[in-house]
């Protein structure tokens, strides 16, 4: 069973601006958010992003901005009762 993620609620956001195609967001996403095209990164499936963070710890540009652990990456972390669903 895979996870579908609920389209348009990720909190990520992206300012190709300040993007120096340096490719640390396509390497550590680990659901292929990005991809590189033209010496930038590029959003190849914004809705697949779980809110982990990595992205934004890894650009040293500021380009990248996300609320950490919520939305879905916390559903998928979290257990019990009380855990978010986000997923289905």
């Amino acid at each position: 069973m895979s996870l579908s993620y609920l389209p348009g609620v990720t909190t990520l956001e992206f300012d190709r601006e300040l993007c120096t195609g340096c490719g640390m967001c396509v390497e550590v996403c680990p659901h292929a958010v990005f991809r590189l095209e033209d010496d930038h990164a590029l959003l190849q499936d914004r809705d697949a992003c779980i809110e982990c963070g990595a992205c934004q710890t890894n650009c040293e540009a500021g380009a990248l901005q996300v609320e950490v652990g919520v939305g879905c990456a916390r559903a998928i972390l979290a257990t019990g009762p009380d855990a978010p669903a986000c997923c289905c």
